[in-house]
Parts: C-alpha cells; sequence; structure tokens
C-alpha cells in the first residue's frame, strides 16, 4: 500500500482526525469532544492539555477505523481554531481566566477594547489585516492578557497559535507557522524583517517576541518541522518516525483544500461554513482592502496572498434562532428544512416582508464591526413552528445575502468570483447550498465530503513527506471531486430586492447605534 496520512482538524467544541490517501480519499474519520469553559456569548477557554488528549484520542480511533498498520502514516498535519495557548518557559500550562484553562477561545471577544485601541493608531501593519484586527485575533487577545492578568504575563515563557501549540506537542519543535503568525499575529512575511518592532511598541507589546518565544522567521506552509516525539507517537498510536507538518490555521487549511487545486485563482471563492463562516480567496498579487483581513503572503501556498473574510455566527446563527423555541440539534434542523419545503409549495416567496441581519455576534467582514448587532424587521405574533420556519428561512436568506456582500467586496477590489467553493456543515443543508448559488448569483461546487480542513491539513502533510514536492503540488495531487449547482435566474430578482434591504438595513441598524449612543 502507498503511503497514508493523518489529518487533524480541531474546531469550537471537537477535534477530527481523517486518514487519507496520497491520492486525498479519506479512508477513515473519527472525532472527540473538547471542553469548554464559557462565560456569556463572548468569553470561551479551553484546556491545551484536554484538546491534546482529544486530538491523540480521535487519532487512535481514526487509524483503527482504516485498519493500517501506524507504520504506513508517512506524516500528520495539524488545523486548529486561533485560539491562543499560553505557557511558562518550561511549558506547563498558565490560567488565563479560570484555574486550569490556560487557552483563550478563537470566538472569545473579551479583547474588543484593547482591538479598537490597536486600530486607532491606524498603522500600516493593519493594512495586511483588513485595515483593522479582529478581537478575535492573537494580538489583542495579548494585550488584554498582558493588561488584566499581568502575574501570567511576567510568568509566561511561550504562547502558541492552537495549530502550533499541537506540532510543538506532536515534535517539539518551536517553529510558528507562516499560516498562524501572517494571519493572527501581524507578522508580515513578505518583508525580510517579518515582525514590525514599532508596530509592536505602538501597540504596548514590546516584549512579545521575549514572552512568547516567536521565531523570527516563520516556517512556510508544507515544512517538515521533524517527526514524532516517542511520547506523542505512544499518545496517538502512531510511529515515531511519523513526520510532522508546520500547523494551519483551520480556514487556511480549509482554502488550501478547496482552492489549492485552480489555476484561475481570482475566479474561484471558498466558502467554509459551520458555526462561523470563513470566506476565502486566493490571489496573485496584494489586494488590501478594509474589513477583508489579509492580504497575507504564503498563508496558504508560497507565492500566492491570501484574503479571507466570514461571518462570525453563521450555524451559530441558525441555533440560536431554534433556541428561541426550545430546539436544538440535527433532528430539529433538519425538521425546520422540511417544514420550510413544505410552506414553499403554497408560498413560494415565503416571508418576504421577514427581513434578518444575521450579525449576532458582531459583523467580521466586509463591515470589520465586532460591535454590529443582530436585526430582525417583520416579526408578527406567530409562534406556531410554522412561524419558527419561516424566520428560521429569513435567517438562511441573510445569511447568504452577508455572503453576496463580501463576495462584491472582493470583486470591487480585482477579483472576478463567479464560482463559490462550499465546504463544512453547511454542505448537508439543502436550502443554504441552493441559497448560496441563487443569492450570490454564482456556480456553488460541494466538496466531495465536506471536509475541507482534513483535506487541506493532509496536503500539507504530503508535502513534508516529501510524497509531493510542495503544498501545490499536493493540492492539484489531491483535489477531491465537486458537485455542481448554477443559479436560478427567475429569482434573481426577488435577491436582488432582499440585497437592496439588506445594505439599507446595515445603513439603519449603524444609524439607531449611533443615536443610543449618543442618548
Amino acid at each position: 500500500m502507498s503511503a497514508l496520512l493523518v489529518a487533524v482538524d480541531v474546531g469550537t467544541t471537537s477535534a477530527r482526525a481523517g486518514v487519507v490517501t496520497a491520492a486525498g480519499g479519506l479512508l477513515a474519520r473519527a472525532q472527540a469532544p473538547i471542553a469548554m469553559r464559557r462565560e456569556g456569548a463572548g468569553r470561551g477557554e479551553h484546556d491545551s492539555e484536554d484538546i491534546w488528549r482529544a486530538v491523540c484520542a480521535a487519532v487512535r480511533e481514526a487509524v483503527a477505523q482504516a485498519g493500517c498498520d501506524p507504520a504506513e502514516i508517512a506524516a500528520i498535519g495539524f488545523a486548529a481554531t486561533c485560539s491562543l495557548v499560553v505557557r511558562d518557559g518550561e511549558g506547563r500550562p498558565l490560567p488565563v481566566g479560570g484555574e486550569g484553562w490556560d487557552t483563550i477561545a478563537w470566538f472569545d471577544h473579551r479583547a474588543i477594547a484593547e482591538a479598537g485601541e490597536i486600530n486607532a493608531t491606524a498603522h500600516s501593519v493593519l493594512g495586511f489585516s483588513g485595515g483593522a484586527l479582529s478581537p478575535e485575533m492573537e494580538i489583542p487577545k495579548l494585550l488584554w492578557l498582558k493588561r488584566n492578568r499581568p502575574e501570567i504575563w511576567a510568568r509566561a515563557g511561550m504562547m502558541f497559535d492552537l495549530a502550533d501549540f499541537l506540532t510543538w506537542k506532536a515534535c517539539g519543535s518551536g517553529a510558528r507557522s507562516q499560516s498562524t503568525l501572517t494571519g493572527k499575529w501581524c507578522f508580515l512575511a513578505h518583508e525580510e524583517q517579518g515582525w514590525r518592532g514599532d508596530f509592536l511598541c505602538a501597540v504596548g507589546l514590546d516584549d512579545l517576541l521575549e514572552r512568547a518565544k516567536l521565531p523570527q522567521q516563520a516556517a512556510p506552509v508544507g515544512t517538515r518541522l521533524g517527526t514524532l516525539t516517542p511520547h506523542a507517537a505512544k499518545a496517538l498510536g502512531l510511529s515515531s518516525g511519523t513526520a510532522v507538518a508546520g500547523g494551519m490555521v483551520d480556514a487556511h487549511a480549509g482554502a488550501l483544500g478547496l482552492l489549492g487545486g485552480e489555476t484561475e485563482t481570482d475566479k474561484h471563492l471558498g466558502l467554509i461554513a459551520g458555526t462561523s463562516s470563513a470566506v476565502v480567496a486566493l490571489a496573485g498579487e496584494p489586494r488590501p482592502m478594509r474589513g477583508i483581513w489579509g492580504p497575507y503572503y504564503g498563508a496558504v501556498l508560497p507565492g500566492l496572498w491570501f484574503s479571507e473574510g466570514g461571518q462570525s455566527a453563521s450555524g451559530a446563527a441558525l441555533d440560536y434562532v431554534l433556541g428561541l423555541y426550545g430546539l436544538k440539534g440535527p433532528e430539529a434542523h433538519e425538521e425546520m428544512i422540511a417544514r420550510i419545503e413544505r410552506l414553499r409549495q403554497d408560498e413560494p416567496v415565503l416571508a418576504p416582508r421577514l427581513h434578518v441581519l444575521p450579525d449576532f455576534h458582531g459583523n467580521r467582514s466586509p463591515l470589520a464591526d465586532p460591535h454590529a448587532l443582530g436585526v430582525i424587521s417583520g416579526l408578527t405574533l406567530d409562534g406556531s413552528l410554522d412561524g419558527l420556519a419561516r424566520l428560521y428561512w429569513r435567517t438562511m436568506v441573510g445569511l447568504a445575502l452577508g455572503v453576496r456582500h463580501i463576495l462584491e467586496t472582493l470583486n470591487a477590489n480585482g477579483h472576478a468570483i463567479d464560482t463559490l467553493h462550499v465546504a463544512g456543515g453547511h454542505t448537508r443543508n439543502r436550502l443554504l447550498i441552493r441559497l448560496y448559488a441563487d443569492v450570490t448569483g454564482c456556480a456553488v461546487r460541494r466538496l466531495s465530503g465536506g471536509d475541507a480542513m482534513l483535506l487541506g491539513a493532509a496536503m500539507a502533510a504530503a508535502s513534508a513527506a516529501r510524497i509531493y514536492p510542495g503544498p501545490a503540488q499536493a493540492a492539484r495531487a489531491m483535489r477531491n471531486g465537486t458537485d455542481a449547482r448554477a443559479p436560478d435566474p427567475s429569482v434573481k430578482a426577488l435577491y436582488d430586492r432582499d440585497y437592496a434591504v439588506f445594505l439599507r438595513m446595515q445603513e439603519h441598524r449603524a444609524e439607531l447605534e449611533a443615536i443610543t449612543k449618543g442618548g
């Protein structure tokens, strides 16, 4: 049998692992839950040792399912959310909030004030992060930590993006990925000196490199960092000769899996949609634009610039709507989808006066406004399940309109996107897939299996194992098949009208919030 690869993707609530062939086929997939401590909607923490245990459990289960000899695994690749792991100089966990919780979750907005202060500097570095840092990125979180936990900051000796923490646990390397550093730490990989000392001083993090033990250079995607330590190999159930690839931010790995094999990069957009949604694009030249993270050089593929928009709450917004009626779980979502389909048989244009801005956790793109709030206009006293179905439907329409808003921002700045590649949990929602095509006017291609992050991590692993010369060649050889859906021209006018209302609602929300603040 030819060499196999293990790919790991750590999300918000679970760690997933897959065994992947050198041709990109997924032989087995397993997952294990991870613990989370939450305080309200905007604060969350993990235990990094718990995450590592979950990763090991998922990898062991996936290898067992595949029925392969661990010696056949040539390399392992990691993708993860941009959660911040804090350790002391000996590598021991340091609590960032509650005792025993050493990791600030990606969605955590405790650093929203720090993000605002950093953005107010208008430093030129911000031009390579969409003009404004999100509180979800590491630099604002680090500033919050320094200010609010000075005793922890003083003891810190290592700080990691979660993907880099996993590679450190796996092989002991302190290297940091070009994916994580450019995307979340304001490292400028296109410059000879990637760290801008004047920026770090301006934002009060002049001692960051020492406290976080950050290297002067980043490891390009697909770099071989080493091999598994004996301890890690035993925990993972793999051979100590297994190569370890540099880690990736989960959205970046998804972009590699979705778009890495495409040649006309300007025409293709990736949508990795689950609890939140990442909207990702590649280009041969830098295209900075407000509200779109990046452009990040080499964050996905060497020589290419990566841009990312997104929705901080997409699947989470649909969960919230169901929760208003006390419903939750996959079965409740499927019931709503089926109910909507029945209603539309008699009422093709469903709830046309109901409109939703689904910015329930801020607007990541293209407004870059973490303070933005969701809006529902057109509610009635209908508390029936049919009434819920109408609200659920219009929330889905609002999510698709938000993707169109991001797409049109990209196209106004040099892209010519006509194809939308979708992966993630939303591939299982047939109504959303239809809406993404009809609302954006793009052909929608749905990735087979829907697991772009595992595929991208496997591509990086294939490069680290030297099965392919680099991640670009791995992406072309390992790309998965897709099914396609064209937009329905008969509903274009309807969704153009909805989009006009969507944009007006954005404007009026801002006006109302300004009045409220003024009062």
